[in-house]
Order: C-alpha cells, then sequence, then structure tokens
C-alpha cells in the first residue's frame, strides 16, 4: 500500500512557475513509475508525466519544455516543476504510483493516486 500527498499547487499569474510535491509512504516508493496528471474543471484527467524507476521520463505534448518531473527517492517524493505556466494549466493536479519501470500514460495503469493538489494561472 503506498499513500500519497500533493502539496505546492497555488494562484500563479501567466508565465509563472510553481513546484508541486507529492510525498509517498512506505518503504517501496524507489520501486513504483511515478505519473502527474491533471483534471480541469468538466475535463476528463489527463497525462501530465511520469517518471519510472529506473529514472525514465515521458512528458504529455501540452507541456514539454515547460515542465520538468524529477524523483528523490531517498526522500520518497515526486516533483513536479512548472515553467511557463498557462491560464490552460488551471486544474487539480494528482500524483500517481504505477507498477514497475513502464511509462504509464494511461489513467488506468496507475494503482495509487493523491488527494490533488489545485493550480490556478491567471491571465
Amino acid at each position: 500500500q503506498v499513500q500519497l500527498v500533493e502539496s505546492g499547487g497555488g494562484l500563479v499569474q501567466a508565465g509563472g512557475s510553481l513546484r508541486l510535491s507529492c510525498a509517498a509512504s512506505g518503504r517501496t516508493f524507489s520501486t513504483y513509475t511515478m505519473g502527474w496528471f491533471r483534471q480541469a474543471p468538466g475535463k476528463e484527467r489527463e497525462f501530465v508525466a511520469a517518471i519510472s524507476r529506473g529514472g525514465g521520463i515521458t512528458y504529455a505534448n501540452s507541456v514539454k519544455g515547460r515542465f520538468t518531473i524529477s524523483r528523490d527517492n531517498a526522500k520518497n517524493t515526486v516533483f513536479l516543476q512548472m515553467n511557463s505556466l498557462k491560464p490552460e494549466d488551471t486544474a487539480v493536479y494528482y500524483c500517481a504510483a504505477g507498477p514497475g519501470d513502464t511509462l504509464w500514460t494511461s489513467f488506468y495503469s496507475y494503482n495509487y493516486w493523491g488527494q490533488g493538489t489545485q493550480v490556478t494561472v491567471s491571465s
């Protein structure tokens, strides 16, 4: 069992930056692929970024070049550095843990989810 708690969301102007953190419980954090998803009002939850246990990384095209995912296995934490934020990045951001070393991009591939943190980007 893995419990995930996100933090770092908030209100920022367009062009600004935020850094999200996701702290995980348990001693098996390093064995999971970790992902970030987001969900805007009235829209489906969408993939943002993932980092495998081996350090492989993938991003959604909409955030490539602006967002950076990283992990610190010693601290059981995954991060999402978000730069050059746009109003369309406004959403609740969720971190998730999935099995193995695959860079899962599907919502259905992740077993554990945090409660989410709100990111609002004003124009």
